[in-house]
């Protein structure tokens, strides 16, 4: 296990983010990760005892099992980005056993894929790493391309299969998002009916938010407000990008549109520009840390994938998040090296030195 040490050295130049302190909201208002926190924070909740009991699977299992942190293996990119573009730097990963043996020895607490992935491997695997059924897409076959997250199968389907829980995708913001949300809270209540935990991914997707200063799909204000809407229909966990920037209500209320609500003290009270504020603001819009955020690792850019991972880590643990959940850093690799990446982030979570700020 990589100690604080080691952990300094694969944050290179980003090592200074171990130091800060003073951050806009304090942690004493959080409801942070830890052991207990199913008992703490999700048993008062209306989650019935098979939710609590599948949360808690999720939670006991791999290199993070017992610590209230989460590191999940994400790949539904065979639809999201297309087979061939995800898989053609690995074409093992065509092959849905290798995606589950991936995340099995890489110490994950669980891994989420699509009905087809799970489903051919549910026999042999759900009982040894949770399940979570990615039950919608957007897929990028339909000519031209078009954005929108559509149901692949049902909440049932993946309850039958022995998932640990179910995940949804909402594109926030986009013309498609009011079906969208009605969607996926039927769904998520219907596996909580059955006895799954939910998990969120709250993208945000308009044209309108990217302009030639900023790409506003991944601003802390517009992100946090996107988990806020995620926890509201009982997302247990959000995941969501790391935000790089801020002010997206503000620059879409200029020039005499008017855009959301919004109060200027978001950015000078709750937030700042310290890449750990901006996390901490993603972390508080999931009721103070009640539903836990976790936080994606991104694209793979090859050599500097282990320094951006770390980071990623560092950051989403030290604003009081929940973990992180990591695909094409790993699985675009070959395994040994893809195991390793898993390994590293999760050492930062195991790592003491590397505190809640």
């Amino acid at each position: 296990m990589s100690g604080i040490g080691d952990i300094q050295k694969q944050l290179g130049a980003q090592a200074a983010l171990l130091e800060f302190k003073n951050p806009k909201i304090a942690k004493e208002r959080l409801h942070l990760p830890g052991p207990d926190f199913i008992d703490r924070v999700f048993a008062p909740s209306d989650r019935s005892p098979r939710v609590l009991g599948n949360l808690q699977r999720i939670f006991d299992h791999g290199r993070l099992a017992r610590t209230g942190y989460v590191s999940i293996l994400p790949v539904d990119q065979g639809i999201e980005h297309s087979a061939g573009a995800s898989f053609a730097k690995n074409p093992d990963y065509f092959d849905p056993e290798n995606i589950v043996k991936l995340a099995l020895e890489g110490g994950c607490n669980a891994v989420a894929s699509t009905f087809g992935v799970l489903g051919m491997t549910a026999r042999r695997y759900a009982h040894k790493i949770p399940f979570i059924v990615k039950i919608n897409h957007n897929e990028l076959l339909t000519y031209p391309n078009k954005f929108d997250q559509i149901l692949f199968g049902t909440v049932q389907e993946a309850y039958d299969m022995g998932a640990a829980a179910v995940g949804a995708t909402i594109y926030f913001g986009s013309a498609e998002s009011g079906r969208q949300i009605v969607e996926v809270a039927h769904a998520f209540a219907k596996a909580h009916e059955l006895g799954m935990a939910t998990v969120l991914w709250c993208y945000m997707r308009n044209s309108a938010f990217k302009t030639k200063e900023k790409d506003f799909h991944v601003a802390a204000d517009l992100t946090g407000q996107a988990n806020h809407l995620g926890v509201t229909i009982e997302a247990d966990i959000i995941k969501q990008k790391m935000p790089e920037n801020d002010g997206g209500f503000d620059a879409l209320n200029m020039g005499g549109s008017s855009y959301g609500k919004f109060d200027k003290r978001i950015y000078t009270e709750l937030d700042s520009d310290h890449p750990i504020d901006r996390c901490r603001y993603q972390v508080a819009n999931c009721y103070m840390g009640r539903a836990g955020l976790i936080n994606s690792g991104g694209e793979s850019k090859g050599a500097g994938d282990l320094e951006a991972a770390v980071t990623t880590a560092v950051v989403n643990k030290r604003a009081g998040g929940m973990g992180l959940i990591s695909g094409r850093k790993a699985f675009q690799r070959p395994l040994a090296e893809g195991v390793a990446l898993l390994n590293a982030i999760q050492d930062v979570y195991l790592c003491k030195d590397v505190t809640i700020a």
